[in-house]
């Protein structure tokens, strides 16, 4: 159980950061088999958009939800649903999860439709 403790401490260390900024932030979870997205206010009491591998719209798209395929598709779909809502900057939570891999993925995805950390 260490190593979740230890995660959670880095998240919750990151997020007073974000917190002081006093802005949206674009909230990532991962599992093994699937991966999660959502941009919360920056009051941190109501989640904007959220997508994940378990939407119809990105399971069409993909195989398998636990690789950095899955992560580039849910990045792209987030990034849309932020500029349908009027979001085009957010600060990035990670929530202690290493920068690389699916995490890294998601995030390139969605720089790449246009969200800017």
């Amino acid at each position: 159980m260490e190593k979740k403790t230890a995660r959670l401490r880095r998240a919750v260390k990151s997020r007073m950061r974000i917190k002081a900024q006093g802005t949206d932030r674009l909230c990532v979870f991962r599992t093994p088999r699937h991966i999660y997205a959502q941009v919360i206010a920056a009051s941190g009491s109501k989640v904007l958009v959220s997508a994940s591998t378990l939407d119809k719209e990105v399971r069409g798209r993909i195989n398998n939800g636990g690789n950095k395929e899955a992560a580039g598709v849910v990045g792209q779909v987030i990034a849309e649903r932020a500029m349908q809502a009027g979001i085009t900057t957010v600060a990035f939570d990670r929530s202690g999860f290493k920068f690389h891999g699916r995490v890294k993925a998601l995030a390139d995805a969605a720089r790449e439709q246009g969200m800017k950390f």
